[in-house]
């Protein structure tokens, strides 16, 4: 529901926020363009993650008052995922990043299979959401992985028809690739995969970001992002629905609590980073209500957030493909007609001649202008492609922090490398 009064995207507030982003290299300000790397962080972390050793450094259930403060910060950070997915709290489960909570899960929900039980991952895909599955083949799973159309990079969608079979148990795929930035339709092929009585498994670490995660729309029965991806620290978070995550048994110590989410958080987990988590979402919640000054509750003020930095990263985008495709030399890969613009995020890679990518963003780098090169372990994808033996893609990543100046900078010294 939209508020009352919808403001200007105030980038210089934005900004202000993130204290690395007046970092000088070489006498520039450093153009973070590496978001799908990582984010940087607001300072409302960083304070967060400081506050939480001053005041509630401890561990969990304790009888005195410092455990009782780390106790209440992890219900309002898992609150504030459950805010964030549009799911309960005791679905929300933390852990060390989204590789690791995706090989915990696979072997768990291996528990079930049998020989000749199918799994669908997709070539589009982060290794993180294939090698987990992958893993599962020496139970006897039988893995079957979904083409591409080359020509724009966005998944074959009647070779997934075609694999998806009474044989399928689970659908593993990202919301949005980490290489390309092709958005996948998430809601579309968790019909198909309950329709064929399998499970929808989702890599939204890409995703999360750029756009607005909503589990109860997409239906999917399990979703996996990456705080650091969102503003956030490293760790990882897990969005189950209920009736899975207390089907599924996890490997656990024995002491650690049958109920949820505990039994899937083995250990002790990172704390202040948690806090951290917190501070990350009410940061985009923040940003929502300055956007929108009728929202009312979290999820409604991260909708007007995402609604905001949506347009403004699109607008940068717009920009450096216009510019890029009359560079020459210059091969995007992906979606590049405006008009279907809504099927991907601000994420853009390709390459330049025969240069190798490091050598680019080296170049770049020197400038103050951070990039990414390589395959960013999409390596089924850089093969697929036939650029993995030629160092892989380039890689600009937009997030709504940047600026126009910062891709104009960018595309400056792209010519400037061209032309040496």
């Amino acid at each position: 529901m939209q508020g009352t009064e919808t403001k200007p995207f105030d980038i210089a507030w934005v900004r202000e926020q993130f204290p690395s982003l007046k970092l000088q290299v070489n006498g520039q300000t450093a153009a973070f363009l590496d978001g799908p790397a990582g984010t940087q962080v607001p300072k409302q972390v960083t304070d967060a993650i400081q506050n939480y050793f001053l005041r509630a450094n401890a561990n969990t259930c304790g009888a005195f008052e410092t455990s009782r403060r780390n106790d209440m910060m992890i219900a309002s950070a898992r609150a504030a995922m459950a805010d964030f997915f549009n799911c309960v709290p005791d679905e929300v489960v933390f852990g060390q990043n989204m590789t690791t909570i995706t090989f915990a899960l696979a072997r768990a929900i291996g528990r079930e299979l049998k020989p000749g039980d199918e799994i669908v991952v997709t070539t589009l895909d982060h290794d993180a959401n294939v090698a987990p599955w992958r893993a599962l083949e020496e139970k006897g799973a039988v893995i079957r992985p979904v083409d591409i159309l080359e020509e724009d990079c966005t998944l074959d969608m009647e070779d997934l028809k075609r694999k998806i079979t009474a044989k399928t148990k689970l659908v593993a795929l990202g919301y949005a690739s980490n290489m390309v930035g092709t958005i996948n339709p998430i809601a579309e092929i968790t019909k198909l995969a309950h329709a064929a009585g399998a499970l929808m498994f989702v890599d939204a670490v890409h995703f999360a970001p750029h756009g607005l995660i909503d589990v109860k729309e997409l239906d999917c029965d399990f979703l996996v992002c990456s705080p650091y991806k969102f503003f956030g620290p490293h760790m990882g978070t897990l969005y189950g629905k209920r009736e899975h995550l207390l089907r599924f048994k996890p490997y656990k110590v024995r002491p650690a609590p049958e109920t949820l989410p505990d039994r899937w958080e083995t250990g002790t987990q990172v704390q202040e980073l948690i806090a951290g988590i917190a501070a990350a979402v009410d940061y985009l919640a923040e940003l929502g209500r300055r956007c929108d000054s009728g929202v009312k509750g979290r999820r409604e003020a991260l909708r007007a957030a995402y609604r905001a930095t949506h347009r403004h990263e699109m607008e940068l985008f717009v920009r450096l493909v216009q510019e890029l495709q009359e560079t020459r030399g210059v091969r995007i890969f992906g979606i590049t007609d405006p008009q279907r613009f809504e099927e991907r995020c601000s994420t853009l890679s390709f390459r330049l001649g025969n240069h190798n990518p490091t050598e680019i963003a080296t170049f770049l780098g020197e400038r103050g202008i951070f990039t990414w090169d390589g395959n960013f372990y999409a390596l089924n994808l850089s093969e697929r492609l036939e650029v993995e033996q030629k160092g892989g893609v380039l890689r600009v990543g937009l997030v709504h922090y940047n600026t126009a100046g910062e891709v104009d900078r960018l595309l400056a010294a792209l010519r400037e490398f061209a032309a040496r």
